[in-house]
């Protein structure tokens, strides 16, 4: 999926919603979990009651590799379902790789190749050989982190260097290297104060906001600072939408939840 078409449909949707299928089996509805593949079966009804509401799912790999082997089919059955039902989504793997040379082009092509996903989530640590692989990859997009939600986020990323924050220099040096126009970044919405620095270093590239409701994250406060001229910013909800219930009418209560972000998205877009 190319940026202009993430652009089109969340103009056509009115929403730049995207959800986290972060599934953990012991907050699941309790009848699921007779089902042969638990995860694949929550997920399929939380995609069929929301798919119309946001314009991307972003899947915790973590959240599927602690299941051993079932876990990495039932991610397998979940990203073919999406693909094959509602081509129109941005799939997003949220399994925050980072390493260098062919161990970043097999990571890539894991996520690129053989599971489909538009895009991946990486650590920008070890510098641009750990990044450039991922960017190699036509019409694919790789997520980096750059001021992250978590307390710990002040230990090394707001840290002044040689005057200047770190988080800013990765975001600045990132820009010069090959294929950039294929990077997005990760910018915790509990961060709003600096969306309007962040947006002076890279004014259109797209944000994915993770932090927005069960984290505490404000999206008037997000909107205000963080959008750009070609809307700009993916906001993620987990928690705060999938286990709106726990009972059977999750997908239901998913939907709603769902729909009360949209809503504000779309009179925000208006």
């Amino acid at each position: 999926m190319t940026t202009q078409q993430l652009v089109n449909e969340i103009r056509k949707k009115k929403s730049f919603l995207c959800i986290g299928l972060d599934v953990d089996l012991t907050k699941i509805p309790q009848h699921l979990l007779k089902e042969e593949d638990p995860i694949f079966a929550f997920n399929k009804e939380i995609i069929d009651a929301t798919h119309h509401l946001c314009v991307a799912y972003k899947p915790n790999t973590a959240f599927y590799e602690a299941y051993g082997l079932k876990g990495w089919k039932a991610l397998e059955k979940t990203i073919n379902y999406i693909n094959e039902k509602h081509p129109e989504i941005f799939t997003i793997a949220d399994a925050k790789r980072g390493d260098i040379g062919n161990t970043s082009t097999m990571y890539a092509k894991a996520f690129f190749e053989d599971l489909s996903f538009d895009s991946v989530t990486v650590a920008p640590y070890m510098g641009k050989d750990s990044v450039e692989p991922f960017l190699a990859f036509e019409n694919k997009h790789t997520i980096m982190l750059a001021l992250t939600s978590n307390q710990g986020a002040f230990d090394f990323q707001t840290k002044t260097i040689e005057g200047k924050e770190l988080y800013k220099q990765v975001l600045e040096t990132s820009k010069s290297w090959k294929n950039s126009e294929n990077l997005m970044y990760v910018v915790g919405a509990t961060k709003a104060e600096y969306f309007s620095e962040i947006r002076k270093i890279i004014p259109n590239s797209f944000l994915l906001v993770p932090g927005v409701g069960a984290q505490g994250g404000n999206l008037q406060e997000v909107c205000k600072y963080g959008l750009s001229e070609n809307i700009g910013l993916l906001i993620n909800s987990s928690r705060g939408i999938i286990y709106a219930s726990n009972k059977n009418d999750f997908a239901a209560a998913a939907a709603k939840k769902a729909e009360e972000l949209q809503n504000q998205m779309a009179e925000i877009l208006n």
